[in-house]
């Protein structure tokens, strides 16, 4: 389905708007007609009400009272009849003028209906960028226009990561036809040539397969959790940890840790991931001799796990971007060691899939600082704050 089809109502917007305004004319004229019709009951009550006082000493009071309630009714029926054609009158009036008032009313509302349908993919840039006072129309607007900019945002991030995925798959493609190709016109082969391009095969398709899975991981990851299971960060930094110790033995990094029980509740499996890859990211980018430190903790409610490691010195404007797929230090995209620049973007949808925070900063001698911590419970979208 297009952005169009999704952004288009269900039904037909004129017909919306003639309905919303037809039955904002119909409340106008029912407004009126209640209250005029309160108006004349009042006033023919008081009229009713109205005595006359008769002085006679002649001793002809009572024909005189007699022919004056005779032209009190008469009066009365007057006034009925005239106030009855006045009201259906102004019933017409009210109900005309509601339906030009409403449709004023209306107007912003229809004008931004237009716009909406002729936004689509390639013009999602585009705003109603209405002007005026603050009202519900102008709140409206602008509400559409941050769901505009928010879409717009997502899918040029879709769009780039599908560039990114599509050229590092082709990459490892290219090189493996290139291969096969030079062994099948190679005359000369030997068997050891044709075990070399073997060998060389099989280390592209495992690059190939770890790249397939991190794919697979940040999709589901950003799809959302299926499960709500209790876990504890402290034994899921455990089993990572035992995992990285190789890797960080041959290359003289030394892991330091502080592990204190952290319960939380979400995705265990995308949470064992996410404290991996944070501990293999600073590993994997650290220097000879360097260290990693990795803690985990309960504080004020929040479960949280932190990793910090010396390493390069990072730019702060540049922490951000860190946690884009496929980028690495200095914008550059990643490729070649079998990391492919997936590992923070994976920790930030895994977090965002939880409603944890996360906060990263690099750290003045070199190096970076993430700390991510884990609500109980939470949806909501997640903040990656750089400092300096």
């Amino acid at each position: 389905m297009r952005l169009r089809d999704l952004l288009r109502p269900s039904v037909s917007p004129s017909l919306s708007l003639r309905t919303v305004r037809m039955r904002l004319t119909a409340l106008y004229g029912a407004l009126f007609m209640i209250s005029g019709a309160v108006l004349l009951t009042i006033t023919y009550l008081l009229q009713r009400r109205t005595r006359w006082v008769v002085l006679d000493n002649t001793g002809n009071a009572r024909e005189i009272r007699k022919h004056l309630n005779q032209m009190k009714e008469a009066q009365l029926r007057d006034l009925l009849t005239q106030s009855g054609i006045a009201f259906a009158i102004m019933v017409v009036i009210s109900i005309a003028l509601g339906w030009l008032v409403a449709g004023r009313a209306l107007r912003p509302l229809r004008t931004m209906t237009t716009t909406i349908q002729q936004i689509s993919a390639r013009n999602l840039h585009e705003r109603l960028a209405v002007i005026g006072p603050r009202d519900e129309m102008k709140d409206l607007a602008d509400t559409v226009d941050g769901l505009l900019g928010r879409l717009e945002t997502a899918l040029n991030a879709h769009k780039r990561f599908v560039a990114n995925a599509a050229h590092e798959l082709r990459t490892p493609l290219t090189l493996e036809r290139a291969l096969l190709e030079e062994t099948l016109t190679d005359r000369e082969a030997t068997l050891e040539s044709y075990r070399a391009t073997a060998e060389r095969l099989l280390a592209i398709s495992k690059d190939q397969g770890q790249l397939l899975e991190a794919l697979l991981t940040l999709a589901s990851s950003e799809r959302g959790l299926d499960r709500q299971e209790p876990f504890d960060l402290s034994d899921l930094a455990r089993q990572a940890l035992d995992s990285s110790s190789l890797e960080a033995d041959a290359r003289d990094v030394r892991i330091y840790t502080r592990i204190a029980p952290a319960p939380s509740a979400g995705d265990p499996a995308l949470a064992g991931r996410l404290i991996a890859n944070l501990i293999e990211n600073a590993v994997h980018h650290n220097v000879t001799g360097g260290h990693v430190e990795v803690a985990t903790q309960t504080r004020t409610g929040r479960a949280s796990v932190s990793v910090v490691n010396s390493g390069p010195v990072i730019p702060p404007q540049q922490v951000g971007r860190l946690f884009e797929p496929f980028q690495r230090l200095g914008g550059r995209t990643a490729r070649g060691d079998g990391h492919h620049g997936l590992g923070l973007s994976i920790v930030h949808a895994i977090a965002t899939a939880h409603g944890a925070d996360i906060t990263a900063h690099a750290r003045p001698g070199g190096g970076l600082s993430v700390e991510i911590s884990f609500p109980a419970n939470s949806r909501t979208q997640v903040p990656v704050h750089a400092h300096a």
